[in-house]
């Protein structure tokens, strides 16, 4: 997603409204799933040497978009909610509307876990919401020892209100989990993940409301500025992650079996 390929910028309006058409569109995706409110489409072959793009698309009914786009931001709700994530948190902000933050889960033995820099931006748009994100690195939070490093070339989710209390939930990802898995096992993968994670976001979508009003009800600064506390980060600190400047850790020896486990959510 990065222009360029190598400066660190944050998205601009065209970007968002790309990310938008790619969400809407169906031209050059291929259905893979579909069953039970859950769409999945690729582009690009499964076999191919190069990482997927993964689409979904859920129908949320009874949870507003303005409550989904809470709950994709909520770092303390998260806990609830995502059961493969290890840890995540918000580094620092760089604008009103973008910050840079951690993400660690787990995978299913004998994977070794995985981690994110990215830096994430969001609009607001009425009653339509995107967020999206790209792998960054950042010099205080290097490639750990005990994570294998993965890049998010381009992830993100478009909410649109759908009628009264209802939503339409799209998620889009291309992400490299690297280590030494061949593409077309991670392609395949993430076609199984998809409509799993999907229908965790629903799920927590219905219950947020309930749980926000217990912890700290008023307290958003990702709609309300000011209450970000988040220490300033420049952009002149980031650089944009590269997949093939990383270590490759070998995980060859994974049977197949062991990879439909994990439904980590980007």
């Amino acid at each position: 997603m990065s222009r360029g390929g190598e400066m660190v910028y944050i998205p601009d309006d065209s970007d968002f409204s790309s990310f938008r058409d790619q969400c809407e569109s169906l031209e050059g995706w291929h259905c893979r799933y579909n069953k039970a409110g859950v769409t999945v489409w690729s582009q690009g072959q499964e076999e191919s040497c190069t990482v997927q793009k993964i689409k979904t698309c859920i129908s949320c009914k009874d949870v507003p978009a303005e409550t989904l786009y809470d709950v994709l931001h909520d770092t303390r709700y998260r806990k609830k909610w995502d059961s493969n994530m290890i840890e995540t948190y918000d580094i620092g902000r760089l604008t009103v509307n973008a910050d840079v933050g951690y993400y660690s889960w787990k995978c299913p033995s004998p994977l070794k876990n995985r981690d994110f820099v990215t830096l994430r931006s969001w609009l607001p748009l009425g009653n339509d919401y995107m967020i999206i994100n790209y792998s960054v690195k950042h010099p205080k939070y290097p490639p750990r020892k005990d994570f294998v490093r993965a890049v998010s070339l381009q992830t993100g989710y478009l909410i649109k209100a759908n009628g009264a209390g209802a939503c339409i939930l799209y998620y889009l990802t291309q992400v490299d989990p690297r280590g030494s898995l061949p593409k077309w096992v991670v392609n395949r993968v993430s076609q199984f993940v998809a409509p799993k994670a999907m229908k965790k976001i629903y799920k927590a979508g219905l219950k947020y409301p309930e749980w926000k009003r217990k912890h700290d009800p008023g307290y958003k600064p990702w709609v309300y500025p000011e209450q970000n506390t988040l220490p300033s980060v420049s952009l002149a600190e980031l650089s944009v992650q590269h997949a093939d400047s990383l270590e490759n850790i070998d995980e060859t020896g994974l049977p197949e079996d062991h990879l439909s486990t994990s439904d980590h959510e980007a």
